[in-house]
């Protein structure tokens, strides 16, 4: 299995950035799909974006997209978000995550990060 470790996270005006990053250790990175999730506190978990094993297709929450991007590396076993334009609502603790394939649930979890965007 994989373990994955999330960092990048702080404290950032509204219309500044971030970049998040996702170390995994393990079985090969590669294997997996993986993708990013957020919890605002008070609410659900919800997604944030997802990229295919080859990083050649990606996904995203209408929230999001045009501001994040979502990238991987797999010879650095990294998966990364870069966070353009953050607004307050942006305000959560972010998560990656790991699954087997497209049509598995994701099994495998980082700790998070905090993300905090002031107005």
């Amino acid at each position: 299995q994989v373990q994955l470790v999330e960092s990048g996270g702080g404290l950032v005006q509204a219309g500044g950035s971030l970049r998040l990053s996702c170390q995994a250790s393990g079985r090969t990175f590669s294997y997996y799909e993986t993708g990013w999730f957020r919890q605002a506190p008070g609410k659900e978990r919800e997604f944030v974006a997802a990229i295919i094993r080859s990083g050649g297709t990606t996904y995203y929450a209408d929230s999001v997209k045009g501001r994040f991007t979502i990238s991987r590396d797999n010879a650095k076993n990294t998966m990364y978000l870069q966070m353009n334009s953050l607004k307050p609502e942006d305000t959560a603790v972010y998560y990656c995550a790991a699954r087997n394939s497209d049509h598995a649930n994701y099994a495998y979890w980082g700790q998070g990060t905090q993300v905090t965007v002031s107005s």
